[in-house]
């Protein structure tokens, strides 16, 4: 069986990559490395570099004939959708709908589709949200992802193409790019290695979802046989996490010794979020298993290992 992953030099998608090529799956990848690297593409994998909105993905559908498509590639810069909401359509809705007119003109078996859990909801009513919560974001990054979860509605009522949706919340781990403007834990961990002043936007009270990137690529795995079609499912804690609490504890794990410096808040950004994931627990038997505490470590080994390693050599 082969899997057709979009993103698939990206952080997350690189260890769902991993995990297929584990499984016995052949994995095709399509990505443009805009801002993937190509030390994370697994040599077992196929690497097409393409954009997707390009025509030319047609032509990857027609050489591979993939049985399931796993739908990573975006944009997914909150502040740059906000700056630029016309590039962060374009990359997330109609490149979006690129990859979906090719898995529907070449059959595929299941599209699984990577949406939003941190920002697709906006500022909760309740918390922990469930699948039920209202929409309302309040960045153009969570409309443009919300707005393919519709179509995929449309594309499976009117073209019969299965899918299974999953709201990632923060995930964090190995191979985050440090030096983005997204991804904390990454961040925190290469300046607090390097003694470089951290800086926290707003006051590091806001809370998210941290959950460790094996477990989501594990999701990814039970997606593709999950047994109801058409179904969104959050993948998350249920509990949330500070900023200020992700500090203190990789200060305790690399021994920083400067205290925080915060900064203005960014706009677009909601200030509390986290999810219920018990409708995934339910039906595909997921649920987190590596702990915060046993995520941080991961991801401090990992930036002494390779990313200081690479600074330094």
């Amino acid at each position: 069986m082969k899997v057709l992953i979009t993103g698939g030099a990206g952080f997350i998608a690189s260890h769902v990559t991993d995990l297929y090529l584990e499984q016995g799956f052949q994995v095709v990848i399509v990505d443009d490395l805009s801002t993937g690297r190509l030390s994370n593409v697994n040599p077992a994998a196929k690497l097409y570099h393409l954009d997707i909105r390009s025509p030319q993905l047609a032509r990857v559908f027609e050489n591979e004939r993939p049985d399931f498509v796993n739908h990573h590639a975006a944009q997914m810069n909150v502040r740059r959708s906000v700056a630029d909401p016309l590039f962060d359509a374009d990359v997330n809705v109609l490149g979006s709908l690129n990859v979906i007119e090719c898995a529907k003109q070449y059959h595929v078996k299941r599209f699984v589709y990577i949406s939003t859990g941190g920002a697709v909801f906006g500022e909760p009513i309740y918390l922990p949200c469930d699948e039920d919560h209202p929409i309302n974001p309040i960045c153009q990054y969570g409309i443009s992802k919300h707005t393919v979860e519709h179509y995929l509605y449309l594309y499976q009522a009117n073209y019969g193409l299965p899918y299974t949706v999953l709201r990632y919340p923060n995930v964090f781990g190995p191979r985050q790019d440090p030096h983005g403007e997204a991804g904390v834990v990454a961040i925190f961990t290469a300046q607090m290695l390097t003694d470089q002043q951290v800086v926290i936007n707003g006051d590091g009270d806001q809370l998210r979802d941290y959950v460790y990137v094996g477990d989501c690529a594990r999701a990814n795995l039970l997606a593709l046989t999950a047994p109801h079609e058409g179904c969104i499912y959050n993948l998350g804690s249920q509990q949330g996490t500070s900023v200020n609490q992700i500090f203190a504890a990789l200060k305790k794990v690399t021994g920083y010794a400067r205290d925080p410096q915060y900064g203005p808040a960014k706009l677009g950004e909601t200030r509390r979020i986290y999810l219920d994931a018990r409708k995934a627990q339910l039906e595909l038997g997921w649920e987190p298993l590596v702990s915060l505490e046993a995520g941080l470590e991961q991801c401090v080994n990992y930036s002494r290992a390779v990313e200081l390693a690479a600074q330094t050599a």
